[in-house]
């Protein structure tokens, strides 16, 4: 129903305001993101190309649409297995971030935990490390001022941070850090939470071997 919709949208705005139109380009997006959530990467690949590369032209390279469409057409994929396609868009969107945001806006942090993410499935744990502490320090750093060290998304770089420790047995450290994550998530979201209960399980297994 919603990709109907979303396609009748579509071309309304394409006949009536033209390809190239903002309007236009976020009803392709929108479609493109009911294909990728259907698993079919292929149509939301073909649609993402054409709405970043429609908007490199129209809004220049460095917009912060354009580099919406290029991390949409990243993790399109990433989904597919295709790390070093994925790679070369995220690095593109981090070092645009990084350069017109600045490293503690929350745009930036994401694009370097997309990219960390990248490497950790090609199995670059050092460099995926080196993203997710930068990630991680950033962001405590930024939620002191906000929220304090108990801010989710320092809890979620956290957790990534002990997954790629471990990954590259640094079991003790991996253990420690995921403590600290277990005990700051438990009293933050409580016990039964999905990410509290993640960290628990992680934290159990790596006990016991």
């Amino acid at each position: 129903e919603a990709e109907e919709t979303f396609v009748l949208v579509q071309n309304i705005r394409k006949r009536e305001l033209g390809e190239e139109h903002p309007s236009t380009l976020t009803s392709m997006a929108n479609l493109a993101l009911t294909f990728w959530k259907q698993g079919r990467w292929k149509e939301a690949e073909e649609l993402n190309v054409q709405v970043m590369e429609t908007r490199k032209k129209v809004l220049g390279e460095e917009h912060p649409s354009t580099l919406t469409s290029m991390a949409n057409l990243a993790s399109t994929f990433w989904n597919q297995g295709r790390w070093k396609e994925a790679e070369e868009l995220f690095v593109q969107v981090m070092q645009t971030n990084l350069r017109m945001l600045g490293e503690e806006h929350s745009d930036t942090l994401t694009s370097m935990a997309n990219l960390a993410s990248t490497y950790s499935n090609q199995g670059r744990w050092k460099k995926a490390e080196e993203l997710e502490v930068r990630v991680m320090e950033t962001r405590k750093r930024t939620s002191f001022r906000v929220l304090g060290e108990e801010h989710p998304d320092t809890l979620t770089s956290m957790n990534n941070l002990a997954f790629t420790l471990k990954a590259q047995s640094c079991n003790s450290n991996a253990i420690v850090l995921m403590e600290k994550c277990f005990r700051l998530r438990k009293h933050v979201l409580g016990p039964q939470h999905p990410c509290t209960t993640s960290s628990l399980e992680a934290l159990n297994m790596w006990r016991l071997e």
